[in-house]
């Protein structure tokens, strides 16, 4: 019986007797074997200079049926390690002379991450979702892992603006609040990789309830097209070892000011009244106390 070739070894072969492009795409592959994980085929058409159709040629040249399916297979040659952290954390430690260098292509990263954040607030989609989180009932909002901080700085910040905005309760853990809302409701969850279970079910069970779905994301997100009515999809690896998420803040800030400008006269009014709550209960520094009644 013949034993499958492994992924390294199909690609190896494919540097030899491949086309052009499927050399390059090969080449590219084997440098950035412990990469791979985190690429998309899209991501990796861009770095290759190919079309991503040539991608999918390939991966089915090599005997995959795409790019995802040869994610897959990625386990077999290197374990089942999406964060791979040993062999980043030894990559930066090797990389410590190169420091000024990783910081300019980081600021350049980050640089083109705005814009592309920019670019999604002038789309139809956003225009979509703005009037939606300004005129719906009920706006639920959630986020997972590390991204549950994001979930909770938007509702908070939204609930200066409007009424009816809440945040999910992740202990409860059956997301009855949401699913059970019997109409005028809608949405947004915040997530990136790698993926909470919760995240996905989420999406899926308020799509099928009728609930209009809002994700924001990374580019890495595979599933979030199948279950979420708008995919905000933001950069995030920017040569650090941890992928930050803070492209997520600034479209999260976008949507409240564009939220509040739809509101108009309302939001404001909500704004003083919910500052001169704030100023009668808790205060700031270097303001007094004021009473509710006055």
């Amino acid at each position: 019986m013949t034993v499958p070739l492994s992924l390294h070894d199909r690609l190896s072969e494919a540097t030899k007797s491949g086309s052009r492009s499927h050399c390059a795409i090969a080449s590219f592959m084997l440098a950035r074997f412990k990469d791979l994980p985190f690429e998309t085929a899209a991501t990796l058409a861009e770095k290759v200079q190919v079309s991503e159709a040539s991608v999918g040629r390939f991966c089915r040249a090599i005997g995959y049926a795409n790019f995802k399916d040869l994610k897959e297979h990625l386990k077999d040659d290197m374990g089942d390690q999406p964060w791979l952290i040993k062999d980043r954390l030894d990559a930066l430690r090797s990389a410590d002379s190169q420091r000024d260098e990783r910081l300019r292509q980081g600021l350049e990263a980050e640089m083109s991450g705005l814009v592309g954040v920019y670019e999604l607030a002038r789309t139809a989609e956003w225009e979509r979702v703005v009037a939606r989180l300004a005129t719906s009932p009920k706006v639920f909002v959630t986020g997972f892992q590390t991204e549950r901080g994001l979930g909770h700085y938007f509702a908070s910040q939204m609930q200066y603006v409007r009424t009816g905005v809440h945040l999910i309760d992740l202990a409860a853990g059956n997301f009855s609040e949401v699913l059970t809302e019997q109409g005028g409701c809608c949405l947004v969850i915040f997530e990136a990789r790698r993926y909470s279970r919760q995240a996905l079910v989420l999406a899926r069970e308020a799509r099928k309830a009728g609930i209009p779905v809002t994700l924001v994301t990374d580019h890495f997100c595979d599933w979030g097209k199948e279950f979420a009515d708008e995919l905000f999809m933001v950069a995030t690896q920017f040569n650090q070892f941890w992928d930050s998420t803070a492209h997520m803040a600034i479209l999260s800030n976008l949507l409240i000011n564009d939220i509040f400008l739809s509101l108009g006269e309302g939001a404001e009014a909500r704004l003083n009244q919910v500052a001169r709550l704030y100023g009668a209960f808790t205060g700031h520094v270097g303001n007094p106390l004021t009473s509710v009644s006055e």
